[in-house]
């Protein structure tokens, strides 16, 4: 089974050679349903040359903390164990991919580079600096979206509206099961040692401020189970229970596609599979899995400035500019926000979850974001304060879903304008009587004490 051709791109104008092809994982971090993966290993078979996986480790990487490096070097130690019972030789590199990939690439004679998609800006400025000094084809392979991001739209959707017919008339094409996992001679590992991650694991994470969290536990075979737990036992009642932050009735999937341990594409075949013993459910999970999910792949493929105010709707700059200078109700500083030292229990309490289990309820999310909107000097700051808070904490910070959350929440980002009111101006706006509607409040604030 070939991987579809609308799923590949060239990233440089430079032919292959005859050297080894190179797999350089970086944002889908597992061996199966990887097509990035598939698709050097049909390249290394065709030319007859050996196939590397590499990976490069970045031991300051912006707002990555302990907590996402545990995550992450557990999952990718795991990945080792599965490449080399393929014979596929796993290489760790540490430093600035824009460096040492180019490096390893010539040190190796290289015929050709594989790599996966991602939207955001420093691996985008990695792979831009790899096709500058590479003189072989640099490779993309979006194994991250279910259909590709450069082949859905060749433009910024405004809304999930918009964005959903493309979506779904492609769906039939890209939808499609995975193969097995390539398998190699025995041979391809020779000269290639594994990993020492007891000495990688000293030079990566040294920011314990935020420490690793209990669960869930990393790891593509972690991931696979969660999915089957979360089909069997909460898939049938997802869609009335989703919004109940005390109701433990979501995925919990996030960490896992994040860092590419687990493929959403394999999530959505067993949500498909299972819509006939719960529709409602599986048409709202794949709703936000395939629709809302990409849709914030494709605003920050094609909005060079995601994370900026700048990059909101005209809407909501002018509607959030126009009450810029309101008096706000109370006006908090990023310290105090991070410590959940406010006024409000609820909103201390899911500032308390993230910080202790590295995860926020996606509609408390909302919430949060939005009061931060609230008790901000200003909307830009608002910005700023939210996503450093969702990247540092979150397991899935870092993400475009969580740029996409964010900016929608504080900025009406995918939105629509709603009714005129301070400080918010048209931007839906959200409190704590709205969240008593939805679900019990005190007990939520109960599980978060200080």
């Amino acid at each position: 089974m070939q991987v579809h051709p609308a799923r590949v791109r060239l990233l440089s104008p430079h032919p292959p050679g005859n050297g080894p092809v190179v797999l350089w994982l970086s944002r889908d971090q597992r061996v199966a349903d990887n097509w990035a993966l598939d698709y050097a290993a049909e390249r290394a078979k065709e030319t007859g040359t050996p196939l590397v996986a590499v990976f490069c480790l970045v031991p300051d990487f912006p707002e990555a903390s302990a907590r996402h490096y545990r995550f992450m070097l557990a999952g990718l130690a795991e990945t080792e164990t599965e490449l080399r019972a393929r014979f596929i030789p796993l290489r760790l590199l540490i430093g600035d991919p824009a460096v040492t990939m180019p490096a390893f690439l010539k040190a190796i004679a290289a015929g050709c580079c594989v790599t996966d998609f991602d939207p955001l800006r420093p691996k985008r400025a990695w792979k831009h600096a790899v096709a500058r000094a590479f003189p072989r084809a640099l490779t993309e392979v979006d194994a991250h979206n279910v259909v590709p991001c450069f082949t859905v739209s060749a433009k910024r959707e405004y809304a999930a509206a918009s964005l959903r017919p493309k979506l779904l008339r492609l769906l039939p094409e890209f939808l499609e099961p995975f193969p097995e996992p390539p398998l190699f001679p025995a041979g391809n590992l020779a000269g290639w040692a594994p990993v020492d991650w007891a000495a990688t694991a000293a030079v990566a994470g040294t920011d314990q401020a935020v420490p690793p969290v209990s669960a869930p536990r990393p790891g593509s075979a972690a991931g696979l189970a969660r999915l089957r737990r979360f089909i069997e036992d909460k898939l049938p009642d997802y869609a009335a229970r989703r919004n109940d932050p005390n109701a433990d009735a979501t995925s919990g999937l996030s960490p896992f596609f994040h860092f590419g341990q687990l493929a959403p594409q394999r999530a959505a075949l067993a949500a498909l599979a299972a819509k006939v013993h719960a529709p409602a459910g599986a048409d709202a999970f794949l709703e936000e899995l395939i629709v809302r999910r990409e849709l914030a792949d494709n605003y920050c493929h094609y909005e060079p400035g995601y994370d900026t105010f700048a990059a909101l709707p005209a809407w909501a700059r002018k509607t959030l500019t126009a009450h810029a200078g309101d008096t706000r109700p109370y006006l908090y500083a990023q310290k105090e926000l991070e410590a959940a030292a406010t006024h409000s229990p609820l909103w201390n309490a899911a500032q308390r979850q993230l910080v202790r289990e590295g995860r926020l309820h996606g509609y408390m999310r909302m919430y949060w974001a939005k009061k931060i909107l609230e008790w901000s000097a200003s909307p830009e700051a608002a910005l700023a304060t939210a996503l450093h808070l969702n990247d540092r904490y979150a397991l899935d910070g870092r993400d475009p879903n969580g740029v996409a959350g964010v900016l929608w929440s504080v900025g009406g980002l995918h939105d629509r304008p709603w009714a005129n009111r301070p400080v918010f101006g048209q931007v839906r706006y959200m409190n704590a009587r709205g969240c008593r509607r939805k679900f019990d409040v005190d007990a939520y604030i109960a599980r978060y004490p200080a």
